[in-house]
């Protein structure tokens, strides 16, 4: 496994400092974590033995012991008895994987998601008319055209729906804007799947999609801000209902 540059375990001692006294292991965590998330560590680092990190912290090891129990538990950190504890994966897949488990086992409010994705998704569309190119364009020309073709079949419509957000979210050249938006997705997925309760909300639904598209086909970044504006607003009225 490749190894902090340097001395690995001196060298991320020295990147910490003593937490205060009487903090609670979350607070160890926490240090922890903003160390791993900070981009200085390559995937698969392997840690400071947990005597060097009570140390270096100023805590008991086993306040240290229950925070890397804690992040092995979210996927940050890999303990191997016997071999030590290692980094799991890169800043950037660390990140939006402590936001998913923020959120989840948060207390959530339903309103304040949908307040989040409706900021998440206008965003996304005003990037995506200024970078989506032709090939960007046609796939979500061809997710209109299936929500086009399922209207009376809501489970397809919905499937094509999420479909066109994907693509539009990728258009967007932004991983950090597209993982905060697939995260509030997912937290509200039990409400997408009933986006729409009749063919009639999924003509209006579609109508939405399509003014949105031809805004970013005309890279319009005004206009698709403004359209998922008025698909934010409706689909969130109709969420709120289902």
């Amino acid at each position: 496994m490749p190894a902090f540059p340097g001395e690995p375990v001196d060298d991320i001692a020295a990147a910490l400092t003593a937490v205060p006294a009487g903090s609670p292991v979350s607070e160890v965590a926490r240090r922890l974590l903003d160390l791993f998330t900070s981009g200085s560590l390559p995937p698969g680092t392997r840690l400071p033995p947990e005597r060097q990190l009570s140390a270096t912290l100023g805590v008991g090891r086993s306040a240290v012991r229950e925070a890397l129990a804690a992040l092995e538990i979210l996927g940050i950190v890999d303990v191997r008895p016997g071999s030590g504890t290692y980094l799991r994966g890169a800043a950037s897949e660390l990140l939006p994987q402590t936001l998913r488990w923020g959120l989840l086992i948060g207390e959530r409010n339903t309103a304040q998601l949908l307040e989040l994705r409706e900021g998440l998704e206008i965003f996304v569309a005003r990037l995506a008319a200024a970078r989506a190119d032709d090939a960007t364009v046609a796939r979500l020309e061809q997710s209109a055209v299936r929500m086009r073709e399922s209207t009376d079949d809501l489970a397809s419509f919905a499937k094509a729906d999420l479909d066109f957000h994907h693509v539009l979210a990728e258009a967007a050249g932004n991983e950090t804007l597209t993982d905060h938006v697939h995260v509030v997705r997912s937290l509200l997925q039990v409400y997408a799947d009933r986006a729409v309760h009749d063919s009639g909300q999924a003509e209006q639904a579609l109508a939405e999609h399509e003014a949105v598209l031809a805004a970013v086909r005309a890279g319009d970044a005004d206009a698709a801000a403004s359209a998922m504006a008025v698909h934010m607003s409706t689909a969130t009225a109709r969420l709120l209902d289902a």
